[in-house]
C-alpha cells in the first residue's frame, strides 16, 4: 500500500483549516436593478437582501409514493361486480349513451365468464393490483 507523500500530508490539513471560515461564514444574496443576483459575505448597503445559510437546510420529507391504478383491472373488477349482482344490466347498441335493451340471463352468464377471465388476466401478475405504488 502506498503512503501519501509528505506534501499531501501537509497540504490537506492546511486546506481544511483554510476552508473553515468559509463554511461558517454568512452569505447574503440580493438582486440589483438589472436583475442580476449577487452573493456576498457582507450585507449590501440599501439593498433588500436575504441571508443564506449553508449546511443548515431543513430536511424535506420524501414525497409519498403515488398510487398507480391499473385501469384495466379496475374496469374488469367493476364489470364482474355488476354482472354478479341482481340489478338490471343494459346494452347500448347504438352508442348514444342510453341503454337500448336489458341483457338476457344467457348473455349475463356469457359476459360473467368474460369478466372473470378479464379479472384473471388484468389483476394477476407483476403489473396487477388495483393500486400499486410508483416511486417518484
Amino acid at each position: 500500500m502506498r503512503r501519501p507523500s509528505t506534501l499531501a500530508r501537509l497540504v490537506l490539513p492546511l486546506a481544511l483549516v483554510a476552508a473553515l471560515p468559509v463554511v461558517a461564514a454568512q452569505v447574503y444574496t440580493w438582486k440589483d436593478a438589472k436583475g442580476v443576483t449577487h452573493y456576498s459575505d457582507a450585507p449590501p448597503a440599501g439593498q433588500k437582501m436575504k441571508p443564506r445559510a449553508f449546511g443548515e437546510h431543513a430536511a424535506t420529507p420524501p414525497a409519498a409514493p403515488k398510487a398507480v391504478v391499473n385501469q384495466d383491472c379496475t374496469n374488469a373488477r367493476s364489470n364482474l361486480t355488476l354482472l354478479q349482482g341482481t340489478g338490471k344490466v343494459g346494452v347500448d347498441e347504438d352508442k348514444d349513451g342510453k341503454a337500448d335493451r336489458e341483457i338476457t340471463a344467457s348473455e349475463r352468464a356469457a359476459r360473467l365468464k368474460v369478466a372473470e377471465g378479464q379479472v384473471e388476466l388484468y389483476c394477476t401478475g407483476p403489473s396487477a393490483g388495483v393500486a400499486t405504488t410508483k416511486q417518484t
